[in-house]
């Protein structure tokens, strides 16, 4: 057993409408004059990477843009990211704007700025050797939680699979959320982020607990703990009340702000608590089809659920009346049944699919795919029910 856990979360934490006009301040406060912005393409066509170039020209710092974020990023972009800024001036500060592939890539360049190397040596967890450059992630989704989060994802594409690095030094000096930036996203974008913010949530509220996870020394994903109980809790409440408003009416300045939120909340939960099997399993299938992350994750949530049920039932009652399910003249399975079919009904209304088969993934994959998402101990331990690839296989075989 283990006999303590630990909470970290982001130092600073800055969240409302316009409070993109704080920068400026924040950047005050870290002593910085040379800033590089990590964004993409769609963030620039936008105009919202010129709203925030505006403001650091104003007060006078020396920018650089690299504006080349491509979504899932390969492990050598963010290498090419690094060599960039490096040709370019001595950073003092790096600013993640965008979704999640965008704060990945600033994070990547920020351990690289300060420590060198490769991405790939520090793959894995409690790699990353002291702090990183100081990092300002500025959030335009309400998915990833990447602006509070010791996570980033890259793609190793001679290997077709997702990489993590994972390490406390890895959060942001601070985390800026507007929710305003957000009212632009279009509508698939919103439905993916979203439904990855639940996948974040859920998960890490279902995890096994913290005392019975099976792992020797510090770990990032500790599992199930209080403090990130009670945040993904809210954030399940949060986004089932309005990921699909927030989809279908994207200017609903309200819920875009409960989505960011409930994402925030999320983000802090499982970079706490972890992630599981949904998570696992969506690695080795990011590197078979090209579907967004948080598609494939949403997609396989409700199934996850379903097969953790007999071991998690309380939990899943708790996610049933978070989303507004009357549970009173139910039974605990069924309830949990209902948290599952809430779920898939999620999907459906904000227009994602909810089988593997729509996504490209066959019969054929099957074993592949639960034979290396066993192969992620961080998030297979996590799993309350004890993982195996017979599990695996009949847990995707319904998927499909």
């Amino acid at each position: 057993m283990r006999n303590s856990w630990e909470f970290y979360s982001t130092e600073r934490i800055v969240f409302g409408n316009g409070s993109i006009k704080q920068l400026d301040t924040i950047l005050q406060r870290l002593k910085a004059k040379n800033v590089l912005l990590v964004t993409d393409p769609g963030i620039s066509k936008a105009g919202i990477a010129d709203r925030v170039l505006t403001l650091l020209r104003e007060s006078n710092y020396h920018v650089v843009v690299y504006d080349q974020v491509v979504p899932e990023p390969p492990v050598q972009s963010a290498f090419d990211c690094y060599e960039f800024a490096k040709s370019q001036m001595d950073t003092d500060a790096i600013i993640g704007l965008g979704g999640g592939s965008s704060i990945d890539m600033a994070k990547m360049v920020a351990l690289l700025v300060a420590h060198g190397g490769h991405p790939l040596e520090y793959a894995g967890e409690n790699k990353v050797p002291g702090p990183i450059a100081p990092l300002i992630a500025i959030p335009t989704t309400a998915g990833t939680g990447s602006e509070v989060t010791s996570v980033a994802v890259l793609t190793d594409v001679e290997n077709n699979l997702k990489v993590g690095v994972s390490d406390n030094y890895l959060r942001p000096a601070v985390a800026l959320l507007d929710p305003e930036l957000t009212v632009g996203l279009p509508a698939y974008v919103t439905a993916c982020s979203g439904i990855d913010a639940l996948s974040h949530a859920v998960e890490a509220y279902t995890a096994k607990p913290s005392a019975y996870i099976q792992a020797e020394g510090p770990i990032l994903f500790q599992g199930s703990i209080p403090i990130s109980d009670t945040l993904a809790l809210q954030a399940i409440e949060l986004i089932a009340k309005n990921l699909t408003l927030a989809v279908q009416q994207g200017t609903n300045l309200e819920a875009r702000s409960n989505m960011l939120l409930g994402s925030l909340l999320a983000g802090m939960a499982f970079s706490n608590a972890g992630t599981a099997s949904a998570h696992a399993l969506a690695y080795p299938i990011g590197g078979i089809v090209k579907s967004p992350h948080g598609e494939v994750t949403g997609l396989l949530l409700p199934y996850v659920m379903d097969y953790n049920l007999a071991v998690e039932t309380e939990k899943m009652v708790k996610i049933a009346e978070a989303f507004g399910v009357d549970v009173r003249s139910m039974s605990q399975k069924e309830a949990g049944k209902a948290a599952v079919a809430a779920v898939l009904q999620l999907l459906v209304d904000i227009g994602l699919p909810t089988h593997l088969s729509e996504i490209g993934i066959e019969e054929k994959d099957i074993a592949e795919i639960a034979e290396k998402a066993l192969q992620i101990h961080r998030l297979v331990r996590n799993n309350p029910r004890v993982p195996t690839q017979k599990g695996y296989e009949e847990l995707l075989r319904k998927a499909l």
